[in-house]
Formats: structure tokens, C-alpha cells, sequence
């Protein structure tokens, strides 16, 4: 018989058994298609050595004026602003006590209580005391005048911290001096438990009235968002208080409330955003003007060019919009000539219309439902985002993405975590990602890929909590929980690790009727272009048989296949034959053409 050729259909699809997916691919991990194509994902390496507190959240990349570039990094625990590899926190000052704290130490350890009435701590926090004269031994006043993340809180007015040396006897003192102790604002949570009432959330974490010291279910992921404003930051806890880092006052300096610049600026927001257009100021799910209250439902805008000028008067563009459909604002993406706004049921476009009214809004969409606010993400004038049971596209209206991988990734999905989703833009490719934590992972470990260019599916397994795409920075950029960044397409491997790339078909009928069939050699066509000078350009090409449908695989046959390779003989039998191509070298990377079979009748049983 000739040789047959296999030809597979590009993308994933694992709606329909395998045996229907006939010529199509059944299963993938760090693959990519192009030009219908599959082949292994670009690399990535660290951003930079250093690592940052806790986990991030939300990245946001800008230039200034003088051509510096920054990026925001929102974690649960800090925020950041990193310039040229060094992560500066600027993590807001809540509260600032000045001659009022106190130490105490015990002899031979390292655990110092501090006292300071209502210091308002949970665990984890973070303090900076200045000015402390030290305890009279090993505790001086340079052990006690920096940074400390609280150890535990004992009472309302007691916590502790731990120092870098013991205590001895000599330790006796109170710190004296001119203490200032600032605390910066309390940390979030990192893990949703779910839970209400009794014990959920903060409430009940310590002795009767005392502050949370840990957290339980109940509460809501921290989470920020973040935009600049010319060369200045404006960045919000969700549903908390909106800050402004100011470029001029350098590095060094931590945001501050946007209530101390303006007192009617809101005190609290879903999210804020700058409107690229006219250069306004949104704050989302708000309080009113002239009211402390949240409206998970209202937007409000600053006048124009304005950061602090937010109460709408007859001379000014301030004012405010109330979305008519849905309980609480999900999220909000700006376009290139609109700003979409998703509610827990609707979606509606929000449009600068100019003087008197400023912003106009109208209901797009209404029955629909999205995971998290960042589970949306803005490509053009197109916006992708997944919902709880399905993606969607919004063109100029709302459409139900078709998506050949659904029930693998909703199955698989963990509805709890559904906050910690992060879509994705890799624009070089025409790619947008989620990536999303499976069940039982509690963090985000797999992904789950739409490329719009190609119209195809693809997923598998990489953990990232936070991402921008390039175009201010050099590569994609991606956070991990491991406390680095990430620049992506960049290099072969994982971070100078070897990268397991495969991918699997459905089965392929190779003989009609009652026949069996013998496949005698395997002709490989795959390219090993772009691998790294002396890199082991090889891959194992994997060919399986099944007899019928649904009892599996019972018989494979397994080959190293190199770029000098040009044949394999095989003797694999069987009524159909499906393909594996897997990787696991450094330095390498491949793309898969059009293999082929040599095949011949060979009986009935």
C-alpha cells in the first residue's frame, strides 16, 4: 500500500469522543498552534533575581515624560512599583503612632512584644519603627528601627515580632526614645475558604474583641487595580480605599489615600481606570458624592485632566453613572473606542459624548456571567472573557465563544478560586489565555489558550497569577507565586529547566471494514528550526493501536526521533493508530509537519 499521510485538524478538541475527533488532536501541554500547525511554546527566563512579597495580583506597565519605565505590582501583601529590576514598595501608611509603643524581651529569644494600644494588626502585617534607643544588650537600636512583619497578635493592644537576634539578660528596657512606629495597611487574603457566619472571615480569630489573626472563609481575595495618571500612579484595594503614588516625590515615597488630596474623591472602588480618550478619572462600584456607603453599581468620573475635582458642579465634567442591570460591577475594560462594563448579569458600553452629560451608558447584554474581574481582557475593539460555564466575545455585541475544550476546563475548574483568573494577551501569536486554578491546586496551575487568529483551542499546565503583554516591556511578562516575574517567548526551556511538550491525536481509522492493519515504518516530519547550537534536537514519536472504540490503546510503538532521521520501521497492528509527539530537552524547541504511515492489510483477527 502507499504511504498514507496524517493529517490532523488544527486546535484541541475533547468535546466529542475520539473516535468522532477522527484526524483532529485529543490532548496537548505547552503547545501552540500556527498556520494549523502544532509546536512547542517559546520559553521564558526570570525577569530579574529579586523577588517580591507575596502573591501578585495585578501588573501595570507606563513610561513618564522622561522616558523611565515603571510597573505597578499589586500583591496580597505589598504593592510595589518595579523600575530597571528592583521592586520599590510603596505600600500605603493606615496608621502612625508617635511615643507610644513599647518592647519587651525575654532572655535567649528572639521573639520581642510590642505594646501599642490599638494598633489595629492582623498577622502578617507589616511595621517600621524609627527613633527606638534599643533595650540595653543585644537588642539595639538598630535591631529594633527597621521593617518587621508581625508573628502573632496576642491582644488589641499587644503583638510580636521577631528580631535577628536573641535577647540576653542585659535586655530589660522599653526601646525608649521617640518611638514612631507606622503600620502599613493590613494585608489580604491570598486563599478564598468559602464560608459565612460564625467564624467566617476575620470575625472570631483571637480572644473575645481582639484583631483577626488569621484568615478564614468568608472574606474576598485581595485584589487590585491600578492605572497611571501622566506619569503618576492611581492604584485601588477592590472594594477598598483608592491611592496616588506621585512620580516627583521618587521612589522612595509611599502612595497615599486620594481622600488626604481631595475630600471628594471617593473612599472606596471596585476599580479604577483612565480614560484614555478624554482623560477622566472612573472609579467603579463606588461610594456617592457626599455619602461613605458603597454602590457596587455606580461609576464615578473626576473632571477632566483632574485627579481631585470629583463633585459635579455646572462648570466642571465631573458626575456619575448607575448601571441599571445587575448587583455589583464585575469588571470594566477600556477599547479603543469605548469602556465595557460587566456586571454579575449584564453588560453595558460606556462612551464619552462630551459636555453636558460627559459619559453616556447603554445595556448591551444581559444573561450573562464572568469569573472574576480579571478573567476579561481587551484585544482591539474585541473583549474576550470567560464566564462560569462558557467564554463570550463582545464585538459590538455579546456572543457565546464556541470552545472545543469546554467541558475538560470546566470540569477541571474550581469555581471557589474563580477570582484568581487571569486572561491573558500574547499578542504576537494572537493569543488569549486563562489562566485558572484546577480543582483541589487552591493557585493558579493551568491554562487554558483561544487563538483568534487561528480560531483553534489549546491548553495545559503552567502556574501564573498576573500577566502584561509586550510592548512597553520587551517580552510578556508573567507572575508566578513564587515571588518572580517572568519574561516570556523568551529563550527554549523553563527558566534553564527542561520544558515537557507534547501532544496527542484521536485515533485514526487505518483499515476499513473487518480488516486489521500492520503499520511497517513511520515516516517523521517535524523541524527542529530555532533550537540552540549543540541543543539534542530530538522528540519521541509515540504511535499507538486500538482495535474498536472505547477499549483504549492496547499496543505502542516508540521512537527517538532525531533532525537526521528520515525513517523508523515499526510493526504496530491494529484497526487504528494514534499519534504522541513529546520533548523534554534543553535548548530545543520543534514544529510537527505531516507524518506518514506505511500500512498493509493484514487479516481479520
Amino acid at each position: 500500500m502507499p504511504l498514507s499521510k496524517l493529517q490532523f485538524k488544527p486546535g484541541i478538541n475533547t468535546e466529542v469522543t475520539p473516535y468522532t475527533n477522527e484526524g483532529g488532536w485529543l490532548d496537548c501541554d505547552k503547545v501552540r498552534f500556527r498556520f494549523g500547525f502544532p509546536e512547542k511554546l517559546g520559553g521564558w527566563v526570570k525577569y530579574t533575581s529579586q523577588t517580591f512579597a507575596g502573591v501578585c495580583r495585578s501588573l501595570h506597565a507606563w513610561v513618564a515624560s522622561d522616558n523611565s519605565k515603571y510597573m505597578g505590582l499589586g500583591t496580597h501583601l505589598k504593592f510595589y512599583i518595579e523600575e530597571g529590576g528592583s521592586y520599590n514598595d510603596i505600600t500605603p501608611i493606615r496608621l502612625t503612632t508617635t511615643n507610644t509603643a513599647t518592647f519587651s524581651a525575654v532572655n535567649g529569644s528572639t521573639t520581642i512584644t510590642v505594646t501599642d494600644a490599638g494598633n489595629g494588626v492582623i498577622l502578617g502585617d507589616s511595621v517600621t519603627f524609627s527613633g527606638a534607643s534599643g533595650l540595653g544588650g543585644n537588642i539595639t537600636a538598630d535591631i529594633l528601627n527597621q521593617e518587621y512583619v508581625v508573628a502573632s497578635v496576642v491582644d488589641p493592644n499587644n503583638y510580636t515580632i521577631e528580631a535577628s537576634v536573641s535577647a540576653n539578660a542585659s535586655d530589660t528596657g522599653n526601646g525608649g526614645g521617640s518611638v514612631i512606629a507606622e503600620y502599613q495597611i493590613n494585608i489580604g487574603i491570598n486563599t478564598v475558604v468559602p464560608g459565612t457566619g460564625w467564624g467566617a472571615g476575620t470575625y472570631s480569630r483571637g480572644t473575645w474583641g481582639s484583631a483577626a489573626t488569621t484568615v478564614a472563609g468568608g472574606g474576598s481575595l485581595r485584589l487590585w487595580g491600578q492605572d497611571n495618571f501622566g506619569d503618576d500612579l492611581l492604584f485601588n484595594i477592590r472594594d477598598g480605599a483608592i491611592y496616588y503614588w506621585d512620580k516627583s516625590l521618587s521612589l522612595s515615597s509611599r502612595g497615599v489615600a486620594l481622600t488626604s488630596l481631595s475630600s471628594s474623591a471617593p473612599s472606596v472602588a471596585r476599580q479604577i481606570m483612565v480614560s484614555d480618550r478624554d482623560r477622566h478619572v472612573l472609579a467603579f462600584g463606588c461610594n456617592p458624592f457626599g455619602s461613605s456607603t458603597q454602590d457596587k453599581l455606580l461609576i464615578r468620573f473626576s473632571d477632566q485632566e483632574s485627579l481631585t475635582d470629583w463633585e459635579p458642579t455646572a462648570t466642571n465634567t465631573a458626575g456619575d453613572l448607575l448601571v441599571g442591570v445587575g448587583s455589583e460591577i464585575i469588571a470594566a475594560v477600556e477599547t479603543r473606542r469605548e469602556i465595557i462594563v460587566i456586571t454579575d448579569e449584564s453588560v453595558h458600553s460606556v462612551q464619552f459624548i462630551g459636555p453636558p452629560f460627559t459619559f453616556g451608558i447603554n445595556q448591551v447584554s444581559t444573561g450573562i456571567t464572568i469569573v472574576g474581574p480579571n478573567a476579561a481582557v481587551a484585544v482591539n475593539d474585541l473583549i474576550f472573557w470567560m464566564g462560569r460555564n462558557r467564554f463570550y466575545v463582545y464585538d459590538g455585541q455579546v456572543n457565546v465563544l464556541p470552545c472545543t475544550v469546554r467541558d475538560t476546563v470546566f470540569d477541571d475548574f474550581d469555581l471557589t478560586q474563580g477570582e484568581k483568573t487571569y486572561a491573558a494577551i500574547n499578542s504576537e501569536f494572537g493569543e488569549v489565555t486563562w489562566f485558572y486554578s484546577s480543582n483541589g491546586a487552591s493557585v493558579n496551575d493551568k491554562y487554558v489558550t483561544y487563538n483568534f487568529v487561528e480560531k483553534v483551542w489549546y491548553y495545559g499546565t503552567i502556574s501564573r497569577t498576573a500577566w502584561i503583554d509586550r510592548g512597553i516591556k520587551d517580552y510578556p511578562v508573567g507572575a508566578a507565586p513564587n515571588g518572580y516575574l517572568y519574561n516570556h517567548e523568551n529563550g527554549l526551556d523553563d527558566d534553564g529547566s527542561p520544558m515537557t511538550a507534547y501532544i496527542e491525536s484521536s485515533p485514526i481509522e487505518i483499515q476499513d471494514g473487518e480488516s486489521f492493519a500492520l503499520i511497517r515504518r513511520l515516516i517523521p516530519d517535524i523541524s527542529f528550526l530555532n533550537s540552540a547550537s549543540g541543543a539534542s534536537k530530538e522528540a519521541t514519536f509515540t504511535l499507538k493501536a486500538e482495535d474498536f472504540p472505547g477499549t483504549g490503546y492496547t499496543r505502542s510503538y516508540a521512537s527517538t526521533v532525531t533532525d537526521t532521521d528520515t525513517q523508523d520501521f515499526v510493526r504496530l497492528r491494529g484497526r487504528a493508530v494514534g499519534l504522541r509527539v513529546e520533548s523534554t530537552n534543553l535548548n530545543m524547541t520543534w514544529r510537527l509537519g505531516s507524518p506518514r504511515i506505511d500500512i498493509r492489510q493484514d487479516g481479520r483477527r
